[in-house]
């Protein structure tokens, strides 16, 4: 089997090659670190691809720029996948005001080129596209909330679980970057239901664990142990540091990606995220690394949101339970926390002895 997966060294995308490559799968890798001109060296991933090197026995990696149409075509053409996992992006909730137009480039005229390759060359494979949930806008601020100690939560018993897939999509606040990954979902949408392509797109929560880069623009809790590590100031944005996200690692997303694999409905759209037992508060991340550590991280509050942010979101993700029996989040708040601890301390160690 070949697979073929785009942002390879990105989070998400190197845990797919991982996967595959252990599984006995051709790996394909297409990532050209853009997260480096995205977010300075501090985003870079070249040492994710270096590990990976090192860690796969059948994965080759092309520096491709998904918004090249025709080395896009070349490659799927030359060499066919089964399966596409479609990760790369600009993912920025605040990087894209900046460069909208390199933003909706690469998220949505990006996922436009794989999809129309995956249409003339490979027709029958499996394409799993990464979306997220800021396709929502802010939509999700209108569910009735109450204000507790340390978080926002859901006022009525009917939304304990979260947002659906139900939730709107259009009319509402997104973001430059909302707005562009909405562009690419529907699309992705549209060419499982118009073209019949076996295409399963996935709107994920917050996306972590040890194989993130994160940085204060994109990657929160990775950011937020890195800055605990490293004794660095943090600032929380808005909502008194109550705002809640749910967090699912990388390894349950894969998990989720190969269970669509293995059973495609084309055109089809799953939250995908840690749901409320791994959801918390930007105050209850910070708690919770002090409570796992010796790290105390210093913050202020800024009274400044970021715009279209959710103030609480939880992903709902019963439909791909009901769809999926046999997926479940394997890995708790709690483990991810300590496993990016210990990660981000030991690459602290590594460049020490360098250095």
């Amino acid at each position: 089997m070949r697979v073929l997966v785009t942002g390879s060294s990105g989070l998400v995308g190197s845990t797919a090659v991982r996967h595959w490559d252990s599984l006995g799968a051709d790996v394909i890798g297409v990532d050209n670190d853009m997260r480096k001109v995205f977010f300075g060296d501090q985003g870079s991933t070249r040492w994710n691809l270096e590990l990976l090197k090192t860690q796969t026995k059948r994965f080759e990696s092309h520096a491709i720029d998904v918004r090249d149409r025709e080395a896009i075509f070349e490659l799927i053409r030359k060499k066919p996948p089964g399966l596409v996992i479609h990760c790369a992006a600009q993912p920025s909730h605040d990087k894209a005001r900046e460069i909208p137009l390199v933003d909706f480039e690469v998220n949505a005229l990006g996922t436009l080129n794989i999809l129309e390759a995956v249409r003339r060359y490979a027709e029958d494979a499996v394409v799993c596209h990464m979306s997220t949930n800021k396709v929502y806008g802010d939509a999700p601020n209108e569910v009735p909330l109450v204000e507790h100690a340390t978080r926002f939560d859901y006022a009525l018993q009917e939304d304990y679980h979260g947002i659906d897939e139900t939730c709107r999509i259009d009319r509402t606040m997104h973001s430059v970057f909302g707005a562009s990954k909405t562009a690419a979902d529907v699309m992705a949408q549209e060419y499982g239901k118009y073209y019949g392509l076996k295409v399963g797109v996935f709107r994920g929560g917050c996306l972590t664990g040890r194989a993130h880069s994160g940085v204060e623009l994109h990657g929160f809790l990775s950011y937020l142990v890195h800055v605990a590590v490293h004794r660095k100031p943090y600032t929380i944005f808005g909502y008194g540091g109550k705002q809640v996200r749910d967090q699912i690692d990388s390894l349950d997303v894969v998990a989720a990606l190969e269970a669509f694999s293995c059973n495609p409905r084309a055109g089809e759209v799953y939250n995908l995220g840690g749901g409320r037992e791994n959801s918390a508060s930007v105050l209850e991340c910070i708690a919770l690394i002090e409570k796992l550590s010796s790290y105390r991280v210093e913050y202020r509050l800024s009274d400044q949101n970021r715009v279209g942010d959710h103030i609480c979101y939880i992903s709902d993700c019963r439909k791909l339970k009901r769809d999926y029996p046999n997926w479940h989040v394997g890995i708790n708040l709690e483990r991810i926390l300590v496993e990016m601890i210990e990660n981000d301390q030991r690459i602290t160690k590594n460049l020490s002895l360098r250095n």
